[in-house]
């Protein structure tokens, strides 16, 4: 905007040009795109499923029978069904791997969701929430997370671009 640098605080006014400075915080409201909850079809692996979160994990299945019971589920559902299958024994090694693949799927498959995931810019992408996700995000209350769904979305962002 012309004359943003006068109406500004200098500090401020930097930081706006500076769109890697940026720190997305939580994937909700206008960032809800980001979520694997968010309501978008991913074609994986032969099967097409409405949402990024029952696409992950019908991946936690043994069968390929099984993982086309997720192929109609909503993500709620899908992460509640997901509890309850019996784990492929290598899951804990190839879950991340996984999870990367669907994600560049998501966004790679809708166009829409690709220009919103690279306007996002260089800012980081952290999954922070509220009910203690540690893994895939950063706990709200302690900060504290390794969030690998975020990093992943930075790689797909790169991959993307």
């Amino acid at each position: 905007l012309e004359g943003a640098g006068t109406m500004l605080h200098p500090a401020v006014y930097d930081i706006m040009k500076e769109p890697s400075k940026y720190l997305i915080a939580s994937f909700r409201e206008d960032f809800y795109f980001l979520s694997n909850f968010y309501e978008a079809p991913v074609s994986f692996r032969g099967i097409t499923y409405p949402n990024a979160e029952a696409a992950f994990q019908a991946q936690k299945c043994l069968t390929e029978e099984e993982k086309q019971l997720f192929a109609t589920l909503s993500p709620d559902a899908a992460k509640d069904r997901g509890r309850k299958v019996a784990l492929r024994p290598d899951w804990e090694a190839v879950k991340v791997g996984l999870m990367e693949e669907i994600v560049y799927a998501k966004f790679a498959e809708n166009e829409a969701l690709k220009k919103l995931l690279l306007a996002t810019g260089d800012a980081v992408l952290r999954e922070g929430n509220t009910w203690h996700d540690t893994f895939w995000g950063v706990d709200d209350k302690t900060h504290r997370g390794k969030n690998h769904l975020g990093k992943i979305l930075m790689r797909v962002r790169a991959a993307l671009r």
